[in-house]
């Protein structure tokens, strides 16, 4: 995060947009080899320090643990090993870092108080983890620390910033925390405006960057509190381009984020949440320019399916001073866009509810994934607005009401005299003395209070249903670990493939989306089975013709598709499974069209999955069998059809 004051100075030419681009300041919030060394370990780890089992995974809307029970993130940021130099001046100097907090290229506070008095002041006002921001450039910041950055901690001494990462890290886990790994920057400098930052890859390659995440993701696999990968900070606009979602471009974060994470799992370490925030910011803030805050609004059409389905998270920030269209300037870069703190409280939660909470709201839908707002938050005993008092009051309001997960920036600050920048929940002075939440003089306290406090879901959630979209917009789309096992069975061709344990439901006629689910529990793939790439009408039998005039692709008895392939808009080939035994019947189906219009019966479940297009889709208790298409004159082989047969 970030907050601060430009002024505006003459006229807005070319010269000057750039400047509002290098200056404006965001809402809140680096690749050589990685550098090698044991990782930290788990051992002297406390089984009994919290009441959840390792690892976390998803269950619909619902995060929850190995025991099925609902885990709600209740966390806080403890920033600084990402950064807090401004990015001018010698980053010596205090007064040249956020809000003269200079945090020594590590966690903040660690110069002021022991890491188990700041620790324990995590417990006491009630989070039960952590997100822990990184920069690429600490990865592999060979530099000692400062004596004086870890003055409170003189163990940490001679460390490098990534060998205090791992002693907090350590320290939290072993202390019953869940600890979420945030790639905060690429640089270690404060974030957010144009600066170097902007992007996973604004300051080094994409392949060096996930490579940052592999070493990460390995560095802590066996310390099974670490339970998640924050992907990517608050992906923005640079000086002259946007962030997209799906173009397939270098600035895709869709796609980015997408194979990151499935690296990750399939990689480095299985066990992790893969967290993907949305897009932060697009275009140019200046009044009759497009410019906005897409957040999470493009997952309705375009959401993520990665190789481990239980395994996705998405996140959302939100602050008071920024809005739906404001990018949180003052002077330079500040438009006419109300702020979220501007607009009433009904505005405010159709706004809220449309930017993110939606994921959560509407079930059995292909985004439907639990949501975790990883930073909010609102400076605390200064802040005299009652316009930002009032946000806070509102949204926190709406975290109850929607009981969402959360995590509040920042939690450690620096305070002199029960002075200083306020935002943080907890904060120490030079001489080691603790200011806090709760001791009697924030008007935060009270939110807060009824924020870790609120009753919400507990206990073992059943298991969901999954609907997961295929999206090989540009590029291959296997989300099945078994598959991607197989040899390249369509060379040349772009291939979809539903994850393990779901089968295909759906198509669209044009777009090459399709739907996959296990609804219904079934069928599953035969362990000791194999697959049959099908490309003509050999399983067709006589008198069985479902689609007269068109070529139908269809699976052999006792088989369903899982996946299909493309070139440009024609399918290629269908990819059919054998089911386990006794999973599915039926010698006959129906024939499902959907080359004129839509046909997903009554009351379909899974979304809209291939928005602007016209999609077919089997009913939750069938599984798809066939696919027909044709290239005759006007056509242009892509699908029209469906063969649906009943589930056993």
């Amino acid at each position: 995060m970030t907050t601060g004051t430009v002024t505006v100075r003459g006229s807005l030419g070319k010269a000057v947009l750039a400047a509002v681009l290098l200056l404006v300041p965001l809402a809140p919030v680096p690749a050589a080899a990685a550098p090698q060394g044991p990782g930290p370990s788990a051992a002297d780890a406390d089984p009994a320090a919290a009441d959840w089992t390792a690892p976390l995974s998803t269950r619909g809307r619902w995060i929850v643990d190995a025991d099925g029970d609902r885990f709600k993130l209740r966390s806080g940021n403890w920033h600084g090993a990402s950064g807090t130099w401004n990015g001018t001046g010698s980053a010596d100097e205090d007064a040249n870092h956020h809000a003269g907090e200079n945090s020594g290229r590590i966690p903040l506070g660690l110069d002021r108080a022991p890491m188990a008095e700041i620790i324990a002041g995590f417990r006491e006002i009630g989070i039960n983890s952590i997100r822990l921001p990184f920069s690429n450039e600490m990865i592999h910041d060979t530099r000692s620390v400062t004596d004086d950055a870890v003055a409170a901690n003189p163990a940490l001494r001679a460390m490098t910033p990534l060998q205090v990462y791992d002693a907090v890290v350590r320290e939290l886990t072993g202390s019953g925390f869940a600890v979420i790994l945030n790639n905060h920057t690429n640089t270690t400098r404060w974030c957010c405006g144009v600066d170097g930052n902007e992007r996973w890859n604004a300051s080094r390659s994409t392949e060096a960057w996930e490579n940052d995440w592999l070493f990460m993701a390995r560095r802590y696999r066996d310390d099974k509190r670490v339970v998640g990968a924050d992907l990517y900070n608050e992906v923005r606009r640079d000086t002259w381009d946007d962030p997209n979602w799906g173009a397939g471009d270098d600035h895709d974060w869709f796609t980015a984020s997408q194979r990151v994470g499935d690296r990750i799992l399939t990689e480095a370490n299985p066990d992790l949440l893969i967290v993907v925030e949305g897009i932060n910011w697009t275009g140019i803030p200046v009044d009759g320019f497009a410019h906005g805050r897409p957040t999470l609004e493009p997952v309705r059409h375009l959401s993520h399916t990665l190789v481990d389905s239980g395994k996705l998270v998405y996140s959302a920030h939100f602050y008071g001073y920024t809005g739906p269209h404001h990018s949180g300037a003052t002077g330079i870069g500040e438009t006419s866009d109300p702020r979220y703190q501007d607009l009433p409280p009904a505005e405010l939660i159709d706004v809220l509810n449309r930017q993110a909470f939606y994921l959560t709201a509407e079930q059995d839908r292909h985004f439907t994934a639990p949501l975790w707002i990883s930073e909010f938050g609102v400076g605390g005993r200064e802040e005299t607005g009652a316009g930002q008092r009032a946000w806070f009051e509102n949204f926190v309001d709406h975290l109850i009401r929607t009981d969402a997960d959360f995590a509040y920036w920042p939690l450690v600050g620096w305070h002199e005299n029960r002075r200083g920048n306020g935002w943080a929940l907890l904060h120490w002075d030079a001489a080691g003395h603790r200011m806090g939440l709760h001791d009697g003089d924030d008007w935060r306290a009270g939110a807060w209070t009824r924020l870790v406090e609120a009753t919400g879901r507990t206990g073992g959630v059943d298991p969901a249903a999954r609907w997961s979209m295929l999206s090989p917009d540009h590029t291959d789309f296997v989300a099945s670990r078994r598959t991607r096992a197989l040899p390249d069975w369509d060379p040349g061709a772009r291939k979809a493939v539903c994850p393990d344990g779901q089968r295909l439901l759906g198509l669209s006629h044009t777009g090459n989306r399709g739907l996959c689910s296990d609804a219904a529990a079934g069928p599953r793939w035969d362990p000791l089975g194999g697959h049959e790439v099908v490309k003509d009408e050999r399983h067709v039998k006589p008198g069985g013709d479902w689609a007269s005039g068109y070529t139908k692709l269809q699976c052999p008895e006792g088989s369903f598709l899982t996946g299909y392939s493309v070139r440009g808009a024609a399918v290629s080939a269908a990819l059919c499974v054998r089911a386990s035994p006794g999973e599915i019947v039926g010698a006959s189906g129906r024939t499902v069209w959907f080359d004129r219009s839509d046909n997903r019966g009554s009351l379909p479940k899974g979304g809209d999955f291939a928005h602007g297009h016209h999609k077919g889709q089997c009913a939750d208790d069938e599984y798809a069998a066939g696919i027909a298409c044709t290239g005759r004159i006007g056509s242009s082989r892509t699908p029209d059809a469906l063969y649906c047969r009943r589930l056993g």
